[in-house]
């Protein structure tokens, strides 16, 4: 998450939108494409799989096949990467350390 804070901050989000993530389901701070991409992109990470049908149907709302296809491609990699730097105790770099 350190990685994706940091990133975040550095693509203009705004320091109190991202303090607010987790609440992201009732903070004014987020729009309802946006709750339909974090509730995708939460599924989508669980172990096992948690994406059901409504949530593509509602995604699809606010974002193309392709935006989709895009979000499911991003929550995958980090997956990828959070398990392999686990395993590997890969040490955060100093930027995402001072973010998180």
């Amino acid at each position: 998450m350190a990685h994706n804070a940091g990133g975040s901050l550095q693509q203009g989000v705004a320091d109190e939108k991202l303090a607010a993530v987790w609440e992201f389901r009732t903070s004014p701070l987020y729009n309802e494409a946006e709750r339909a991409a974090l509730e995708l992109a939460i599924a989508a990470g669980a172990q096992p799989n948690a994406v059901t049908d409504e949530m593509f149907e509602n995604a699809k709302k606010y974002w193309s096949e392709g935006q989709i296809v895009e979000i499911v491609a991003v929550v995958s990699f980090f997956g990828f990467m959070n398990r392999y730097n686990d395993t590997m105790a890969t040490p955060l770099e100093d930027e995402p350390i001072a973010v998180a």
